[in-house]
């Protein structure tokens, strides 16, 4: 199996939840066509290097797999008949140096994936522990009567 990068670039006007599907319905197509999907780096809104569409920004998302050839056929015909993808770019790992840098890739979303579930459980706990203020009568008003 041959190891591949695919980044692609959604519409800034897409809402979380549209962000959120189209980016399940690529990874669908992976999974139907027997890909093994290694890693997911959604990098998010960035401002694009010149305007597509009349956009100035794109919801950046890569895609780090091993699978055969024939996927990526697959893929890219989704992927241009996808009216809400601008642009995208599939990269082919082969070399021993570029499946060192691959792998690289891999730990470095995984990293960030491991530190975002981290502070989601993180803000959960916060949001889930209940305040408890606990109120103490004064004694001065005992001591003021004698």
């Amino acid at each position: 199996m041959t190891c591949y990068e695919t980044l692609f670039v959604l519409k800034p006007t897409l809402t979380d939840e549209e962000t959120a599907a189209q980016i399940a319905k690529i990874k669908a197509i992976l999974a139907k066509e027997g890909a093994e999907l290694i890693a997911t780096n959604d990098m998010g809104m960035r401002k694009l290097a010149y305007p597509v569409e009349k956009q100035s920004r794109g919801y950046y998302t890569v895609l780090l797999y091993k699978g055969e050839g024939t996927i990526i056929n697959e893929l890219e015909r989704n992927l241009k008949i996808n009216e809400e993808v601008m642009k995208f770019l599939t990269v082919k790992y082969t070399k021993d140096k570029e499946l060192i840098q691959f792998d690289k890739l891999v730990a470095q979303a995984n990293k960030k994936s491991a530190a975002i579930e981290a502070r989601a459980a993180e803000a959960a706990t916060v949001e889930a522990t209940p305040v408890v203020e606990t109120i103490e009568a004064t004694p001065a008003a005992a001591s003021t009567e004698a």
